[in-house]
């Protein structure tokens, strides 16, 4: 493939990747049948703290405006934890990774059914919690929860598929883009209601001004641990074939400290909200359903820790996924390479893995930091939950991992035509 093949290709892959992203933020403004409006704008500004706040963030303002894509990805994203999670313990899913491609792909298919699930409940449990609101729907009964259910699942297979489609054929990841452009959409409006209320009175001047230097101080602090890295000297010896001498050279093996990149924070989120679901199912009826959420509002102790407590487990159990020490040990002992120091094989890998263990450590407690502490600001101000840390986190680093890709699709097609024009290509 040619330079300019190259090229053409990116381009082809970036406008790709824009067009499906226009198509899910259309999908965002349309709304659910059988809903008045008016009503539904009351409700939510009256409910714009708590998990019903988060869940808006995540589909990207599709909740304020009960749209088709009201549930957004989260579906996907807690049938995929629930899915990596049996990996972990069940020898049928351990088997099934062990299989390849072939066993890839029927794990991709049981996450979709999983999704198509957890969508319907969800669904059933939305339209149970909009039907106990006063006046909020228009003809209540079977045929508002069947349609209501069906649009909202059809909406959210729809959504699965969209980033499916991202992923294959276009740039980055497509669950991550479509989480990255929900938030971006809404940031302008999320600035535009804080200078608001800054002129309203109800934001002093002195705190909007300290919003913004927590924000740039956030996004500086997670670029620089996104980039932080943990080189591990390798070496390799010297082979003697004939008269010329091979090896001898040495390289580094790169560990990220955040090597499970904005994962955790999605997921810990994606647990969060499932409370959401179950406290609509009897809102009206149960007092005790109905103050669930409230025990999940920003600067709430029982929020803090289970937030908390699932970024640095999540953290852990997806770096555990992508990087395994002892294949790393191994794969390193086959092309003879070592750790100065170190004897190559379990050793190597016992070393690796202490390495790899401290930096887990603290890419959690960054996480973790990143994700909590702008929310007290939350809690305690009228601030948008698109200012929160969680969203610039997801904001910053699916940013980086685009462009990222993007550089790496450069250089590719550089080395490709830089090879053609030495004696190698000929």
């Amino acid at each position: 493939m040619s330079s300019s093949q190259h090229t053409n290709d990116l381009r082809n892959r970036i406008l790709f990747t824009l067009l499906i992203l226009a198509i899910y933020r259309l999908g965002t403004f349309v709304p659910l049948p059988g809903i008045d409006p008016q009503q539904l704008q009351t409700l939510m500004e009256g409910n714009q703290k708590g998990l019903l706040g988060m869940f808006n963030v995540f589909a990207g303002g599709a909740i304020s405006r009960m749209a088709i894509f009201a549930l957004g990805i989260m579906p996907y994203i807690s049938s995929s934890i629930i899915v990596q999670l049996l990996t972990g313990v069940s020898d049928y899913f351990k088997n099934l990774k062990a299989q390849g491609e072939i066993g890839r792909r029927k794990i991709t298919q049981i996450t979709r059914y999983g999704t198509v699930l957890l969508a319907t409940v969800q669904g059933y449990g939305l339209a149970v919690g909009l039907e106990s609101s006063a006046n909020l729907v228009i003809n209540p009964g079977m045929f508002f929860k069947i349609s209501t259910v069906t649009t909202i699942v059809a909406g959210t297979v729809f959504l699965m598929w969209l980033g499916e489609q991202i992923t294959q054929r276009g740039i980055g990841n497509g669950i991550s883009l479509i989480i990255f452009s929900g938030i971006v959409a809404e940031i302008p409006r999320a600035l535009v209601t804080t200078f608001e209320l800054g002129k309203s009175g109800a934001l002093s001047g002195f705190i909007i001004f300290l919003i913004f230097i927590v924000l740039i101080a956030t996004i500086m602090f997670i670029v620089f641990m996104e980039r932080a890295l943990r080189k591990i000297l390798i070496n390799y010896p010297k082979r003697q074939m004939g008269n010329k001498m091979y090896g001898g050279d040495s390289s580094h093996l790169p560990l990220k400290i955040n090597s499970a990149g904005v994962i955790p924070a999605i997921f810990a989120s994606a647990l969060l909200l499932l409370p959401v679901t179950f406290s609509n199912f009897n809102i009206s009826n149960n007092e005790t359903f109905l103050n669930i959420s409230s025990y999940f509002t920003q600067g709430q102790p029982l929020y803090m820790l289970l937030y908390a407590s699932g970024i640095i487990f999540f953290t852990f159990f997806y770096t555990s996924i992508v990087f395994n020490p002892n294949e790393t040990a191994e794969n390193l002992r086959k092309y003879g390479g070592f750790v100065p120091g170190i004897r190559p094989g379990e050793s190597t890998a016992i070393y690796i893995d202490n390495i790899l263990t401290k930096l887990t450590t603290i890419g959690a407690l960054y996480l973790t930091a990143v994700c909590l502490l702008p929310e007290f600001l939350i809690a305690n101000y009228p601030i948008p939950f698109y200012l929160g840390g969680t969203a610039i986190l997801i904001v910053v680093v699916v940013s980086i991992d685009t462009v990222t890709q993007i550089q790496t699709r450069l250089m590719s097609s550089q080395y490709e035509s830089l090879i053609k024009k030495t004696k190698f290509g000929k």
